[in-house]
């Protein structure tokens, strides 16, 4: 039964998708046949989870990536926006291997957040470990509110 969340991708839903979607949420993981093609799995888009959390006037941007490695995930910060992006290979070799079923994701990501006006992306910083990106991005000062008086 689906919660009700939707997952955005970068690209639009495609017929095998919602189909996909329909049967994961109707009887779990697990109906693809044994005969399931690792092709199939190579380049399609996945979506990382991110959390994103605020603790002593920083933004804390933390997503689940992995199996990846820190030169496999691009940040950037441009515009305001906080993109992450990167690609996960697909790790089989299907003249070699005999695939009978593939969970995991491959393909591409992209994750883009808009980010509060008093992020300060010049002082911004990320690390990579353990699979977890985690991105930081300190908030200026907000302007203080100042009493007009009417003459």
């Amino acid at each position: 039964m689906s919660n009700g969340l939707t997952t955005r991708t970068s690209r639009p839903l495609t017929t095998r998708d919602f189909f996909d979607r329909f049967f994961e949420d109707a009887f779990g993981r697990g109906v693809a046949p044994l005969g399931f093609s690792g092709a199939e799995a190579t380049g399609r888009d996945w979506v990382p989870s991110v959390d994103i959390t605020e603790r002593d006037g920083t933004l804390l941007v933390s997503a689940e990536i992995p199996g990846l490695k820190k030169e496999d995930v691009d940040v950037d910060i441009s515009n305001g926006v906080l993109t992450l992006s990167g690609k996960r290979e697909f790790e089989h070799d299907e003249t070699k291997d005999n695939v009978h079923r593939i969970e995991r994701s491959y393909g591409s990501f992209r994750r883009s957040f808009t980010l509060p006006s008093d992020a300060d992306a010049s002082k911004a910083s990320a690390e990579f470990k353990d699979g977890v990106l985690r991105v930081s991005i300190p908030k200026t000062e907000a302007a203080k509110a100042t009493k007009i008086s009417i003459k």
